[in-house]
Parts: C-alpha cells; structure tokens; sequence
C-alpha cells in the first residue's frame, strides 16, 4: 500500500530550497556587481596587479638587503635597478643577434620564397607561375580595399602599445613602493578595520601573498623548464641564434598562450630561414611536445603543489578565464583560483567548530578521566562564555 507525500515536510524542504535559492542569488549578485566595480576601474587595477606579481619576483632579494640592515628605500631602489638592467639586457641580448645577422636572414627570406614557388611549380600542385601572380594580385586587391580597416586596427595597436608602455612604467613605480613600504602595509591595514576584520582581512591578505609568490615560482619553473628543452633542441639541430630564442622561451613564459605561440612561431621561422623545411618542422614538432607537457603535466603539477589546487582544477581555471577575458584571464586565472581557496579555507576555519582533544593512552595508575560536563551544567558555569569577537 503506497503512502502518500508528508505535507509539513514538503512545505519545509520548499521553504528551506526557496531560502537557500535567494541567498545564492544575492551571493551571485553581489558578485556581478564586485566584477562590474573591477571592470570600471580595470584601467588602474591592471598596473596594481603587474607590480604585485613584479614585487613577488623580486622581493627575495630585498628581504635579504633588509636582513643585513639595509635601509628599506636603498635596498628597494637598488632591485628596481637591477630588474631594469636585467629586463633591458635581455631585450638587447635577444635583439642584437637577430639585428647582426638581419641581411643574412632577409637574403634566406626571399631564397625561402623561391623554393616555395619552385615547390608550387612541381608535383602535386603544378600550379605555374602565372596562376601565382594571378592569386598574388588577388591579395594586393583585396588588401587594397581594407586599406581602411587596416590603418584603423593599427592605430589601435599603436594605441595599445602605448597604453602598455604606460601601464609598464607606471607598474614599475609601484613595484618601488611595494618593496620599500610592503612590510607596513598589513598592520596599517589592520589598524584601520574594526573589530574582527582587525584580524581576518590581513590574515587572509597574507596568505594570499604566499600564494602568488608560489604562482610566480612555479611558472618561472615552467619557463625555465621549456626554454632549456627548445634551447637544447635547437643547439642539436645547428640552429645559430638558439639561445637567444631560448631565452625569449623563457620570457615569453610567463604570458600564457600567446607568450608560447609567439615563441614557438619565431623559432619556426628562423630555423626554416636559416635551415630549411626539414629542420623547421623537426623545431615544429619540439614545440608542439613541449608546449603540450607543458600544459597538461608540468604547469598543473607544479601549481597545484605550490598552489594548493589539484592539476584538474588549473586546467579549468585556465580554459575559464581565457574563454571569458582572454590573454588577462589566462594570465590571472590561476592565482585568482589560488586566492579563491585561499578565502574558502579560511572561512571554514572560522565555521568550523574544534574538534575533541586528543588523549593519549592512560598511562598504567593513572586516574581516570574527569566526566565531561554536559550542556545543561556548562551553561551554568561561573561568568558568561565570551564573545570570540
């Protein structure tokens, strides 16, 4: 004989759904409305977020300066310019070769263009040279005729670049700032919050520190580990300007996809200029392999160790923010998740209730344990049970 529905316990798990529904909705609300306030003020977030992972990169050696009774300001000054020094030096020590040897590379370009035509000519194409003056008069047409969108679109990434420079230079100033007055910045901050939040927010600002001084380890790691496998690809194969392409590996790292798109496509070309097909695609297949170790074993194993997060949830964090916001989502998703749960820990600290003391074993005659009260006589003790706020 089947029974039917309780009605009060319908009603109550409706209620308690409909409860829990709008409380979500609120959190997700507030939510929209914090990423809508970001995103207004993204043009001054942006350089904040540049110096703090500049400052997580080169706050070692200023702890050590300050160690040895440096002043915070000269020890400061000093990594600043040493970072400038190390970031201009490796920008000229990428340019140069490739400027020494630019004649060269340019003589192999249009040699590399006649082997193509001559590869078109042949089986399995057959396709003559006028038809390939016919299709390149095709494209000097069309590139004609979007003649204005292209000086628009450069405009704009003239635009962009400056912006960037800006956004650089002005990074660059705060990173000083960070390094000389960062270590004050908490108690100051502690000193302006009332009551709890004294506490809470410069605990959790400081684990959050941690956790994007281990980001940024982890992906020079990542870097290091990729430029030392194409650098040494690219020195079997003969390939003259190797390390310098090595370390433009290293730099490019810590931009995720393009960085290693644009890595991968300059070794690529330079290698088939200089090389030919063969040692290009031979390049082309190093890069591949590495670029897909990378991604699926070495960032997600690396990250989630110093991270925290397990390898699967660095991938999604990644494929979301480079599908939502593109190369910024790819770059902040991962410590965004990082600090996420950096949050989420310490908020079920705070929920959590403390567990039972653990007791060792009795020792032998010892007395037995005193009764643990029960609820009714600990609410009767002496005095009021304090607020923990």
């Amino acid at each position: 004989m089947s029974t039917g529905l309780n009605s009060r316990k319908t009603r109550n798990t409706l209620r308690t759904s409909a409860s829990v529904s709008l409380q979500v909705l609120l959190v997700l609300l507030m939510a929209w409305v914090a990423f809508q306030i970001l995103g207004q003020a993204w043009s001054v977030i942006w350089p904040i977020v540049i110096a703090l992972l500049l400052t997580t990169l080169t706050w070692p050696p200023v702890r050590f300066l300050r160690k040895h009774n440096w002043p915070p300001a000269l020890a400061a000054a000093l990594v600043t310019l040493l970072f400038l020094v190390i970031a201009i030096g490796t920008i000229v020590g990428i340019a140069l070769p490739v400027g020494a040897k630019s004649g060269e590379l340019a003589d192999q370009v249009v040699e590399g263009i006649g082997q193509v035509r001559d590869w078109l000519n042949g089986p399995p194409f057959n396709i003559s040279d006028a038809e390939v003056n016919e299709y390149l008069n095709t494209g000097v047409a069309k590139l004609q005729e979007s003649v204005g969108s292209i000086a628009s679109a450069t405009l704009t990434g003239v635009g962009s670049f400056f912006n960037g420079l800006l956004n650089t230079v002005l990074a660059l100033f705060l990173m000083f700032f960070f390094l000389k007055d960062g270590p004050r910045f908490l108690p100051w901050l502690s000193r302006q919050l009332p009551g709890r939040l004294s506490r809470d927010v410069p605990t959790v600002a400081g684990r959050s520190w941690d956790v994007l001084g281990s980001f940024v380890r982890s992906q020079a790691i990542v870097g290091l580990l990729d430029a030392v496998l194409i650098g040494l690809g690219l020195l079997v194969l003969g390939v003259d300007l190797w390390l310098p392409l090595a370390v433009l590996t290293f730099v490019t790292a810590f931009v995720p996809i393009v960085g290693a798109l644009f890595a991968g496509f300059v070794a690529v070309i330079i290698t088939f200029v200089t090389d030919g097909w063969t040692d290009a695609l031979i390049v082309l297949a190093i890069i591949v392999i590495v670029q897909q170790l990378e991604g699926n074993v070495f960032q997600p194993m690396l990250q989630s160790r110093s991270l925290g997060l397990h390898a699967g949830v660095v991938l999604l964090a990644v494929t979301l923010g480079s599908s939502l916001y593109g190369i910024v989502g790819a770059l902040l998703a991962v410590p965004a998740a990082a600090i996420v749960a950096v949050f989420w820990i310490y908020l079920r600290e705070q929920l959590t209730d403390p567990g039972p003391p653990v007791e060792g074993p009795a020792e032998p005659g010892s007395p037995p344990p005193a009764p643990t009260p029960s609820p009714a006589s600990s609410s009767s003790s002496d005095g009021p049970v304090p607020d923990p706020a």
